[in-house]
């Protein structure tokens, strides 16, 4: 039970981080510039141990505490920054949407610039991950990001995450382990299931604007030889939004298994449907000058639908020295998406909304064994994975007038697969030196077959001014195919003290969209002789290189502590197109940095965590096109529109955030009162290479407070933005043109040049932060039997305080 200090403390807490919060309420002022593009638009640069509490004293979770089974086994951590959380942990902090569960890796900051039916946006280590380009995530063994997407090379789609069922979360940074491949440079997030639910329960959620979820989970015990469970849930949401999410959710997973993860089975079906209106970020004079509203949209038919359908299975055993683990996976997975971002810069009659879909079959397996083994009577371990995966993707860009297509860029069938072969062995030399050296061969082929038509082909004018179709389909049809070899090491030191040192190294890459690899001709423009303008054809896999150094300590009694230095170079940057909504290739780029992790546990009711992350992020090199094109926007005649400013050649990475911080306490026993609070912070970031134009500084806090039955019964209140900060959750640096602007007539009216037309107006374009919400939570035991259910004892909370 809390006692009257105990809760003048959580009271207490509240409090200072309220005056942490109060100065990110104010948004900072922004200068207005410009930058070029190559199309009329302009680009977006969009040893551990579970954290487990002594048997006496559980950490407080959002299921019932009887429906937990015991805790899962963590793997030997091989970084300082390798961190393993308990899905317990996970969900003992309060997050508004599911990809935000994985906020609880430290450094990683996960938001969304559009509805929450389109795949979350990623921040990690100086990284603007886009929708996941440069972070691995899986759920129960199955990748989730997307190669050669509609939408964005490396789209990971976490909407479908039901973070109750999770046993446990593995995350790593940078490309050091042997297992990780496609799209794990900044790092890999491992989600797993649990195996097992002892006792079935349900949850029923409603809060501000029109936000309602219920989910429901039942076990199956002694079912075909096994155990197996079921779930439930479904979710509408609307939003602050003047043109309302109206976002309809229904999933589903079904599980069988036998065993345990490290020997046993299961097989799991998933099903997951989504349809949804978005507001998009929009342009600050829009809102300044009372255009729209804060919370108001420029074409309020964006949005889409998606739906994940997946079957997936794993064997697994372990006998004497040897282990052996085989998953496999199939998946159905399809998306519509509408998005305008640049509004009128493209085409001043209809807009600029655009259409992307996505089809796609998805097969894979993934294979390893373990072997124990001496040498010279030294303790040796090696470990043998194969790892295999095809895509069968049909997609496409159109361009779109509310949700009606009348011209097709592109449309393309494309069968991408890849094979991999990884091993690593770890010596103990002695009993405070430990290595492990390993590598990873992968080999992709892809093959895109275009489906344009000519009739569906863009329509664009020649020199003369005569209309021509743009149909380049049938000679940006190609195969493609690239192999890699990506060595890992590392160097483990101690224990001394309860203390490990850390060095690692490893190589590791990210895979390009096949259709940029096959390319030759333009898709939106002809050149100044009218014909076909050639392009330079992308590589199909892009290396990166990476190390750190860092120490882990759990000297001070209750407190796990880690510190991080980290070195990263990519061969090319992959960058967010606003025009088109897609992934392109960039220049080479390079990032450094510290991160701090702590976890504190003075006592069995205090949880506390804090971490601190700081990059330095930048392009190598120098930008050669960009230079030349900033070059048109300073002659005579372009100057007085001012475009140049924000589009002079430069280093810094656009979005990379240069410091993040969270700070998570909770507070509580298995049973009685608890409570919770978490601090997120994003630092100012450069939204333009030369840095013209930055983003604000965000600070949010999350808090929670509930009462847990020991019968299993439990009523929880979610606060989120509870000092109603008004930055951005995103923010991007473009050009775009709105009927409004002066520029708009004078392009129409060819007065103002080419250059400058090409941009149009470079402003800050935002999706503002959701203003104060509440969300109460009901969950219980899920017993049709009503003669074995009983109620709570409503007057159980009260009696705490009269004693």
């Amino acid at each position: 039970m809390f006692s009257r200090r105990r809760f003048g403390l959580l009271l207490s807490v509240t409090v200072v981080l309220s005056n942490a919060a109060s100065a990110q309420q104010a948004l900072p002022t922004i200068s207005i510039g410009a930058r070029p593009s190559a199309r009329p638009a302009a680009r977006v640069t969009t040893p551990a141990h579970p954290r487990q509490p002594p048997p006496s004293s559980p950490v407080i979770a959002t299921a019932p505490a009887a429906s937990e089974p015991a805790g899962p086994t963590p793997p030997p951590i091989t970084a300082s920054s390798e961190k393993f959380f308990t899905g317990k942990e996970v969900n003992s902090i309060p997050f508004a949407r599911p990809g935000e569960a994985l906020e609880i890796v430290p450094g990683l900051v996960v938001t969304q610039h559009s509805g929450d039916g389109k795949a979350n946006q990623y921040f990690l280590r100086g990284f603007n991950l886009d929708h996941g380009s440069d972070l691995a995530l899986y759920l129960d063994g199955m990748p989730l990001n997307m190669r050669t997407h509609g939408h964005a090379q490396g789209y990971a789609d976490s909407n479908f995450l039901i973070p109750e069922l999770l046993g446990y979360v593995l995350a790593r940074k940078g490309p050091y382990d042997a297992q990780d491949g496609d799209f794990a440079s900044a790092g890999s997030v491992y989600l797993q299931y649990k195996d097992k639910i002892e006792k079935g329960f349900y949850q029923l959620t409603g809060g501000n604007f029109g936000y309602g979820r219920a989910l429901a989970v039942a076990p199956y015990k002694d079912f075909a030889g096994g155990s197996a469970y079921g779930a439930v849930e479904s979710q509408y949401y609307n939003g602050p939004w003047e043109r309302g999410d109206n976002l309809r959710k229904i999933n589903s997973v079904f599980r069988w298994s036998r065993g345990a993860q490290e020997d046993g089975a299961s097989v799991t079906f998933m099903g997951y449907a989504n349809k949804w209106y978005a507001t998009n970020q929009i342009p600050q004079r829009a809102v300044v000058g009372g255009l729209i509203p804060l919370w108001g949209t420029l074409n309020p038919t964006d949005g889409g639908d998606t739906t994940r359908f997946s079957l997936s299975a794993r064997w697994s055993q372990t006998e004497g020295n040897h282990a052996s683990r085989v998953a496999a996976y199939l998946v159905r997975s399809t998306l519509d998406i509408y998005n305008d971002f640049t509004y009128f810069l493209a085409n001043p009659n209809l807009g600029d909304q655009f259409r992307q879909f996505d089809r796609r079959w998805i097969a894979g397996v993934d294979a390893q064994h373990k072997i124990k083994w001496d040498s010279f009577g030294l303790p040796v371990e090696t470990r043998i994975g194969l790892q295999g995966r095809y895509d069968d993707i049909r997609l496409g860009l159109q361009d779109s007038f509310r949700r009606t297509p009348y011209e097709t860029v592109r449309n393309d069938a494309v069968g991408e697969g890849s094979i991999s072969f990884w091993t690593d062995t770890s010596v103990r030399w002695t009993p405070w030196l430990k290595t492990i050296a390993g590598g990873r061969f992968d080999y992709y082929n892809a093959n895109v077959t275009s489906l344009q038509s000519l009739w569906g082909a863009p329509v664009v004018a020649t020199s003369t001014g005569a209309p021509a179709f743009l149909w380049t389909g049938p000679w940006n049809s190609g195969s493609k195919d690239a192999a890699l070899f990506s060595p890992k090491a590392s160097i483990i030191l101690g224990p001394w003290a309860k203390t490990e040192l850390f060095a690692n190294y490893g190589e590791g890459f990210h895979s390009t969209d096949a259709r940029g690899a096959a390319q030759r001709f333009d898709t939106s423009a002809l050149s100044d002789e009218d014909t076909f303008l050639r392009v330079a054809p992308i590589p199909l896999l892009v290396k990166s290189r990476g190390a750190e150094i860092g120490a882990r300590t759990k000297f001070i009694e209750g407190l796990d502590s880690s510190v991080s230095f980290f070195w990263l170079n990519l061969d090319s940057e992959n960058q967010f197109e606003g025009d088109s909504g897609t992934t392109t290739y960039g220049r080479p780029s390079r990032r450094y940095g510290v991160e701090i992790a702590n976890h504190y546990r003075p006592v069995s009711w205090i949880n506390f965590d804090g971490d601190v992350a700081l990059a330095h992020a930048r392009y190598r090199g120098f930008d050669t096109a960009r230079a030349l094109a900033y070059a048109d926007l300073l002659t005579p005649e372009a100057v007085p529109y001012g475009t140049f400013l924000g589009n002079a050649p430069g280093n810094f990475l656009q979005n990379a955030v240069a410091v993040t911080a969270m700070g998570g306490l909770e507070l509580g026993e298995a049973t009685g009162w608890f409570g919770a609070i978490k601090y997120r912070y994003i630092g100012s970031r450069p939204l333009t290479e030369d840095g013209f134009l930055k983003s604000p500084a965000t600070g949010t806090v999350n808090a929670r407070l509930g009462y847990r039955w020991s019968d299993g019964w439990r009523l929880q209140l979610d606060a989120f933005n509870i000092f109603n900060s008004r930055s951005d959750q995103i923010t991007y640096g473009y050009g775009s043109l709105l009927p409004s602007d002066p520029l708009y007539g004078q392009c129409r009216a060819g007065v103002a040049p080419g250059a400058v037309c090409a941009i149009g107006v470079m402003d800050r374009h935002f999706k503002p932060v959701e203003p104060p919400a509440v969300r109460v939570t009901f969950s219980g035991p899920l017993n049709f039997d009503t003669s074995v259910t009983k109620l709570p004892d409503v007057a159980e909370p009260l009696r705490v305080f009269s004693n």
